[in-house]
């Protein structure tokens, strides 16, 4: 029997990259709710008190930038006053032009992976999948138990015998915490609130390990403890690191970015791939340039779990899915107001997103 350990982590809403990202979709969201043509990369940054909002937006919209970001804030949990500054011009002419000439077309050059397999329900990898289900449940519970505090990471580490998964090595919970919270008081609330009512008991042995709050005490939290930017947790977003990631994040980027689109169309077409019983695994990577409206490749690999040739995979992928920019904004019906609902506890395995639907392959 061969042994492979695998790790995947998740954060809360709270930690500051994930605030960051929240206010960057919050404000997508109102840009495409009032003009569903906006091409919009407005992102943020924050230290503390302080909140930049800085980037590119080409819409009619009338968006009130502060307004949304100290909304975020509040929603999440933070009561502290906070300054928001704000420096946000319009979309360059150049790139607006590439992505609007005669046909949709990218708005910019870059590579995108998609991935699925049948170890969830969801399609996806357990311990990703079971690190953003202990940070979701982390976040309920914090919102009615005010020993807790907003920021928070979870982490998994599982087994796996000859390809298989056979158990849970480690789950990792930490949170932010009052003050007044002692250690032992916050391991049993995590324990019994936590992770227990999460994670899958037949994967749980006496082996399996518990690290809770490990370094201790976790008081100052949030911007106040570290600074935050959109689009710094990739690997968190996406499948993590279980799959190759494509160079670019996808909070704030409107569809017309590649970089979000095409990777949510990516994960459809390879969930679909596994959700119709022709692979156990799948992973597509597509390459677009900038002002071009289909991909320059696409590239399967199943790694010898169909019955199936990657090249025939292709071909029934060709046959069954358009890659162009306009098709993938058409059918996964991209230009309205979803994205605050990728945000938090990843963008892939959300039953209710469009790129998570079934869809019958032709073969």
């Amino acid at each position: 029997m061969t042994k492979r350990y695998f790790t995947s982590e998740s954060v809360t809403s709270g930690h500051p990259d994930k605030v960051c990202d929240l206010i960057a979709d919050s404000i997508l969201d109102e840009a495409l709710r009032q003009d569903p043509h906006s091409h919009m990369a407005v992102e943020a940054t924050i230290k503390d008190d302080l909140i930049l909002v800085y980037g590119e937006a080409g819409t009619k919209a009338d968006i009130d930038y502060e307004a949304i970001a100290l909304g975020v804030l509040k929603e999440i949990g933070y009561d502290e006053d906070y300054h928001v500054m704000v420096k946000v011009n319009k979309q360059s002419s150049e790139i607006n032009s590439a992505v609007g000439h005669h046909e949709i077309s990218a708005g910019d050059q870059g590579i995108m992976f998609g991935y699925a397999d049948d170890e969830t329900e969801e399609l996806m990898p357990y311990a990703i999948s079971c690190a953003h289900h202990l940070a979701k449940r982390l976040e309920e519970v914090r919102r009615k138990d005010d020993r807790l505090c907003p920021d928070g990471k979870t982490q998994v580490t599982v087994e796996y015998d000859d390809g298989k998964l056979a158990r849970i090595d480690t789950i990792l919970v930490s949170s932010q915490h009052r003050e007044d919270v002692t250690q032992e008081e916050l391991k049993e609330l995590i324990m019994n609130e936590v992770i227990r009512p999460v994670v899958d008991e037949k994967l749980i042995d006496e082996n399996t390990k518990y690290l809770i709050n490990p370094s201790g005490s976790f008081v100052v939290g949030g911007s106040w403890g570290d600074s935050g930017t959109t689009g710094r947790k990739i690997v968190v977003d996406t499948y993590g690191g279980y799959a190759p990631i494509g160079g670019g994040c996808f909070s704030s980027k409107d569809p017309t970015k590649v970089d979000r689109s095409a990777a949510y169309y990516a994960r459809y077409v390879c969930r679909n791939i596994v959700a119709n019983g022709l692979a156990h695994k799948c992973q597509l990577e597509l390459s677009y340039a900038i002002g071009e409206p289909k991909p320059l490749s696409v590239t399967v690999d199943t790694f010898g779990t169909s019955s199936y040739s990657n090249e025939q995979l292709l071909d029934i992928i060709e046959k069954n899915f358009d890659f162009s920019v306009a098709n993938i904004i058409k059918e996964l019906d991209l230009e309205r107001p979803i994205y605050r609902l990728t945000t938090n506890y990843g963008h892939f395995g959300k039953k209710d997103l469009p790129w998570e639907q079934f869809k019958k392959l032709v073969f």
